[in-house]
Parts: C-alpha cells; sequence; structure tokens
C-alpha cells in the first residue's frame, strides 16, 4: 500500500485502461493542454497524445453526442464534465441517447461509455454550481451511477466502469481530489452494484456515499464511539444498482438505520433505501429510518448558511441517538 491522492487514484485507472485498450480515450474540456481542471489528467497528453487526450469546445451537449456514437462504433469514451452541474446541458444526450440506445436498438448497439466529473457543494460557489443529481441518473433506467469515497474506492470502480458494457455515470465529490489514501500498487478492480460495510457495529445502521463519508460520517462516529455507541458504517460505493442486501443484512443486525447523503430529500437515494427497508426489513425496525440530506432549498452563498443547509457530523450524533431513543 502506498498513499495517493483521489486524482492521482482517477488518473492512474485511466492511464492503466488506456494503456490495455487503445480504444479507450478521455474527453472533454480543458482534459489535454491544461491537465484537467482538478489536475486528474496530468501528463496524459504527453503520453497518449492529442488523439486519445482530446480537449473539446465548452459545448456539453455536443461532446456528449460525439462520445455516444463512437461508443456506439466500438470506442470506449471517458467523458469529463468540468462539474455535473454542466451535465444538465448534456442530459438529453444522457437520458435519451445513452441510457436508450441498447433497449431501442433491440441490442444491437451498447454504449461503453464513462460520464464522470465533480458533484456536490465545494465552497462559497453559488447555488448553480453546488448541486448533486446523483439521484436524477439514478431514476433512469439503462444506466450506472457510481459515487467512491476513497481514492481506493476511486481507482477501483473507475476501472470496472471503464470495462462496463453500460453507460456509467461516475461522480467525484469537488473536494476530495486532494485527498490521500491508501491504494495498492498491484492492479486491482471493484464490482459495481456491491457496497462496502466499512464498520461493523450493533447499535445502528449509518448508510452513506461519497464525501459524507470521510466529511461526516467518519468524524460522527467517532464521537459515538467514545460515548459507547457502536455503528455499523455502510458505504454504497454506487447508487445504480443499489445494494439492498447487504443494507438489510445489517438492519436485521442492528434493528436501527439512519442514512446520510448530501442532495435534497425530496425523491432521493435515502428515500428510496427508507421505502425499500421499510418494505423488506419492517419486522427488524425497532425505531423509524430517519435520514439526513440538505436543506430542501437551492444551496446559499453565505458560510454560516452553507453550514447550516449541509449534513455535519453534529446532526449524525444527534440523530443516531434519536433513533437509539438516547434523546430526551
Amino acid at each position: 500500500m502506498r498513499e495517493i491522492q483521489f486524482r492521482e487514484a482517477l488518473r492512474e485507472a485511466l492511464s492503466e485502461e488506456m494503456r490495455k485498450n487503445e480504444n479507450v480515450f478521455l474527453m472533454g474540456e480543458e482534459v489535454a493542454q491544461y491537465n484537467g481542471a482538478y489536475k486528474v489528467s496530468q501528463g496524459m497528453l504527453d503520453e497518449f497524445g492529442d488523439k486519445r487526450v482530446i480537449d473539446t469546445p465548452i459545448a456539453e451537449l455536443g461532446f456528449a453526442g460525439i462520445a455516444i456514437g463512437a461508443a456506439m462504433n466500438g470506442l470506449t469514451p471517458v467523458v469529463e464534465f468540468m462539474t455535473f452541474n454542466f451535465s444538465l446541458v448534456a442530459i438529453d444526450q444522457i437520458i435519451n441517447g445513452a441510457a436508450k440506445m441498447l433497449s431501442m436498438s433491440g441490442g444491437q448497439f451498447p454504449v461503453p461509455i464513462v460520464f464522470r466529473g465533480p458533484t456536490g457543494n465545494a465552497g462559497q460557489l453559488g447555488a448553480q454550481h453546488s448541486q448533486n443529481f446523483e439521484n436524477w441518473y439514478a431514476n433512469c433506467p439503462g444506466l450506472k451511477v457510481v459515487v467512491p469515497s476513497t481514492p481506493y474506492e476511486a481507482k477501483g470502480l473507475l476501472k470496472q466502469a471503464i470495462l462496463d458494457p453500460d453507460p456509467v455515470i461516475f461522480m467525484e465529490s469537488e473536494v476530495m481530489y486532494g485527498d490521500k489514501g491508501e491504494v495498492p500498487e498491484e492492479e486491482y478492480y471493484l464490482p459495481i452494484g456491491k457496497a462496502n460495510v466499512v464498520k461493523e457495529g450493533s447499535d445502528v445502521t449509518i448508510v452513506t456515499f461519497g464525501k459524507m463519508l470521510t466529511r461526516v460520517v467518519n468524524p460522527a462516529v467517532e464521537e459515538l464511539t467514545k460515548e459507547g455507541i457502536n455503528v455499523e458504517v455502510i458505504d454504497l460505493r454506487t447508487v445504480r444498482p443499489i445494494d439492498y442486501a447487504t443494507i438489510i443484512e445489517s438492519v436485521k443486525k442492528t434493528n436501527r438505520l439512519l442514512v446520510v447523503e448530501e442532495a435534497w430529500p425530496l425523491a432521493s437515494i435515502s428515500s428510496e433505501i427508507a421505502f425499500n427497508v421499510q418494505k423488506n426489513a419492517f419486522d427488524y425496525l425497532d425505531a423509524p429510518v430517519l435520514r439526513i440530506t440538505c436543506a430542501d432549498v437551492p444551496l446559499p452563498y453565505a458560510p454560516t448558511l452553507i453550514a447550516a443547509s449541509l449534513p455535519n457530523a453534529e446532526k449524525v450524533v444527534k440523530a443516531v441517538k434519536e433513533v437509539m431513543y438516547l434523546n430526551k
């Protein structure tokens, strides 16, 4: 094991798969000459050349469509959006093109493509640049949606996403590119659709994904452990498909569930998990399922209002105590 940054893990994944398969290529705004807006593609233009690391105009609808056509013709594009807020410009191509092509062509045209880039809040970027759309994309059949939480997950899941025959939405937290974590020297892949039990526990299950694990849940669990509360933590890794089996097995053990996500509450990943657990594990629940999400507002600009709107460790500690009936 060695410690590398989140961006370096992504770069290794991309480079390893591009060395193996000349049909894999990277395209997007500033990925070549500028080495990527977040330096994920640092040095890749020098290694692979401008036919495989391709700068695009600021035209997400156009270059997403070009990439889908390339995938239909046997290539494997990795499309970088400078932020997933900008992917809304290309949403017709993603939803009506990539997601549906295999079905509408009767299986004749698979679309092996990865759409990747940063997501979520990253400070005072304004309401239009601080959004989470993983639940939007997870709602669409034909897509897979991956949200890694550490450099280890980022590398293994991106390599698997590039090999996947279906379109994959790969969403990276904007604040995590500089995060360091242990990543093996040897090559590895992580399966899409299989959650990771980060910590085993007996009192309550917390399900989360993305930066909520490292920025919110882990600090809360440290505090709860000091108070003698034994929490089980599950990192979903992917939100389509969701690994319901791992969640339900955990709830059968702890009898309590809290779901933490950064997105808005309505029609969210957490609401879907809450429904599925009450449907399939209702008899095991000793308390209502609770969830922590972003406030149901466009994210404010003032730092104090941002902090009040987003999930944090204090909110998690309070919710765990509530689901365990420890709050008076």
